[in-house]
C-alpha cells in the first residue's frame, strides 16, 4: 500500500509584511482511502503586488481541497486535479468582482501534488514548482508560467537569458485573472524512497537544484523543510517562502485493465 511522510513550512521572509503563500493537504482516513481517493498535497502562491493576494491562495487551495474529499471515489486524478483547479480558478475570479466597484485584481499560482498507488499525478498554473528528487538528484516535474519562460519553450531567449529577464517573475498564468485557466498536468511512476517537494518561487529563486537534493535527502523532513526555508532566507528573503516535502516510504504497483486497477506482485 502506499505508504508516505511530509513535512510543510510556510514563512513571510524578511521583506513583507503579509504571507500570500497558502498550503494544504488532504491525508487519507484508511486504506480504503488511500487506494480510491489518495493522498493530495496543493501549494498557492498570492500573486505580488495586487489586491488579495493572501484571500486568493487561500481560496485557491481550500476549493481545491473541498473538491478533492468530495469526488468520485477511485476518479482519476489526471481527470480530477484540471478539473478542481478551473473550479477553482472560477472561485478566485468570481471573488475578485466586487460589487458596485467594477473588477478587483485577484490571483494566485497553483501546483498540486495527487497520489495514488504508484503514481504521483501533478497538475499546476503559475511558477510554483514541483520537484521529484531521487538518487541526490532533483528534477522540476513543472514548467514556469512566466513570459520569459514562454520566450524560452519558444526559442526566442536562452534559459540563461530567460532567468536574468525583466520578465522573469511575470506571470503568463494565474488563476484569477480570466474566466478560464490552462493547467498542465503530467503523471509520473513513483518508487520507494522518492521525495516530491511543492514551493513557491521563494524558495526555488534562491536554491540550486543540487541545494535542493542534499537537503531535502536528509532523514528527518521537518528539520530539512525548516533548513530549505531558512537558507532562502539567508540567500534572499524577499518574498514568502513555501515548501512541503513528501518522502515515498512505499508503493504499491498497479496495472491497468479494462479500465480497473489490479495489483501487480
Amino acid at each position: 500500500m502506499l505508504d508516505i511522510e511530509f513535512a510543510q513550512v510556510t514563512d513571510p521572509g524578511l521583506v513583507r509584511e503579509h504571507n500570500e503563500d497558502y498550503l494544504g493537504c488532504v491525508a487519507p482516513q484508511s486504506e480504503d482511502e488511500v487506494r480510491v481517493r489518495g493522498w493530495l498535497f496543493a501549494l498557492a502562491d498570492g500573486v505580488g503586488g495586487q489586491d488579495d493576494g493572501e484571500v486568493a491562495s487561500r481560496l485557491a487551495v481550500e476549493h481545491i481541497i473541498t473538491g478533492f474529499r468530495q469526488a468520485i471515489p477511485g476518479e482519476s486524478l489526471m481527470t480530477s486535479l484540471p478539473r478542481l483547479i478551473q473550479a477553482a480558478n472560477s472561485r478566485v475570479f468570481d471573488s475578485g468582482l466586487a460589487t458596485g466597484q467594477g473588477r478587483r485584481q485577484m490571483a494566485t499560482t497553483i501546483v498540486t501534488c495527487g497520489l495514488r498507488f504508484d503514481r504521483a499525478t501533478i497538475a499546476h498554473a503559475g511558477d510554483s514548482r514541483c520537484y521529484l528528487i531521487r538518487q541526490h538528484y532533483a528534477v522540476a516535474l513543472t514548467r514556469d508560467h512566466t513570459i520569459s519562460g514562454e520566450q524560452m519553450r519558444l526559442g526566442l531567449v536562452t534559459a540563461r537569458e530567460a532567468a536574468g529577464a525583466i520578465t522573469s517573475n511575470v506571470l503568463s498564468r494565474a488563476l484569477g485573472n480570466e474566466m478560464f485557466v490552462s493547467v498542465d498536468t503530467s503523471e509520473h511512476q513513483i518508487f520507494a524512497g522518492d521525495i516530491l517537494m511543492l514551493c513557491s518561487d521563494g524558495l526555488h529563486r534562491s536554491l540550486s537544484g543540487d541545494d535542493i537534493a542534499g537537503i531535502a535527502a536528509k532523514p528527518d523532513l521537518t528539520h530539512a523543510a525548516g533548513e530549505l526555508v531558512a537558507l532562502a532566507k539567508q540567500r534572499d528573503g524577499s518574498d514568502n517562502i513555501s515548501v512541503q516535502l513528501i518522502r515515498v516510504r512505499n508503493v504499491e504497483r498497479v496495472g491497468m485493465y479494462r479500465g480497473r486497477h489490479y495489483k501487480i506482485h
